[in-house]
């Protein structure tokens, strides 16, 4: 029995003609007739009555319709599955993320993406850069959005944006009297508060070097794995951090966000995935953080 005997047999039971299934098929009638009599003696069945008022079902017949066109039916919803997943139109993809991309990048690409891909489940998980790497590692996430420097065998990191550092301070810091850009020689004796550089690299050797440049050591009095509570730290007057302009969004009462004095410093914040491993829905994904990234950049 093949595959092509019962899309016959179903075409001509929904025409009701022999020549108009056949036109549907795009075949001439002979290959027709003779397929659907090798299927009924296959069957060992009278499948189809040839009458006067056209084509009839038989009894036997019209119990075999019911069933094979559900079955091809399914077969159809099948094939156009496998087809959607090849896209990468379908399926589940799990994303890690830093927190700093909350806060830019990844509200307006889940919203595209979203628009694009409505059958497509994402999978959220905020991490920070060196848990993501372990977690890429074991294959637990499809693709994340960390911070550079990353150098990790089997792991590629593509660069998404550069995203400026500001100061963020309690608001009644004598440094924020001014409504200008802030010299960082002012915050020579101030206490400092950044991730800890294990889990942290770019941040917190950027802060270091900035600080340096300025002509003084920064003096870290506290470490927070999330930016969120970098912030807090800051709003209860624990000291103050550099972080980036993208955290003004977090509307922390008792912080002031000012610009730094100078050429902007920029962290790099980019795309994780495994090497060589090709995979239709995490790069649909990446495409549109890219176009985001590029819409980000030009304003």
């Amino acid at each position: 029995m093949e595959l092509r005997q019962l899309r016959y047999f179903v075409a001509i039971a929904e025409q009701g003609s022999f020549s108009r299934a056949a036109e549907r098929l795009h075949i001439s009638q002979p290959p027709l007739s003779t397929q659907i009599k090798a299927l009924e003696d296959e069957i060992g069945a009278r499948l189809l009555d040839r009458s006067n008022r056209g084509v009839v079902l038989t009894a036997a017949g019209a119990a075999f319709f019911e069933d094979i066109r559900s079955l091809l039916g399914q077969l159809e919803h099948a094939v156009e599955r496998v087809r959607q997943s090849e896209r990468g139109d379908v399926g589940t993809l799990s994303i890690g993320f830093v927190s700093i991309a909350d806060f830019s990048i990844l509200p307006p690409t889940l919203k595209s993406f979203r628009a694009q891909y409505p059958q497509v489940d994402v999978q959220l998980h905020e991490l920070t850069t060196d848990a993501q790497i372990r977690e890429l590692l074991a294959a637990e996430l499809d693709l994340g959005i960390g911070l550079a420097p990353v150098d990790e065998p089997g792991l590629t990191f593509t660069s998404l944006l550069h995203e400026p550092l500001m100061l963020a301070a309690p608001t009644a810091h004598p440094v924020l009297r001014s409504s200008g850009a802030v010299d960082l020689r002012a915050l020579a004796k101030e206490p400092f508060i950044v991730p800890p550089r294990n889990i942290g690299p770019g941040l917190y050797d950027l802060t270091v070097s900035l600080c340096q440049a300025a002509g003084f050591a920064p003096r870290i009095t506290q470490h927070a794995r999330q930016m969120q509570t970098v912030i807090g730290l800051v709003s209860c007057g624990m000291g103050v951090a550099l972080v980036p302009a993208s955290l003004r969004l977090l509307k922390r009462a008792g912080v002031q966000y000012r610009p730094l004095l100078g050429k902007p410093a920029t962290i790099e914040l980019g795309i994780l995935q495994p090497t060589r491993t090709p995979d239709p829905l995490r790069d649909n994904f990446i495409q549109t953080l890219r176009d985001v990234a590029q819409r980000l950049a030009q304003g």
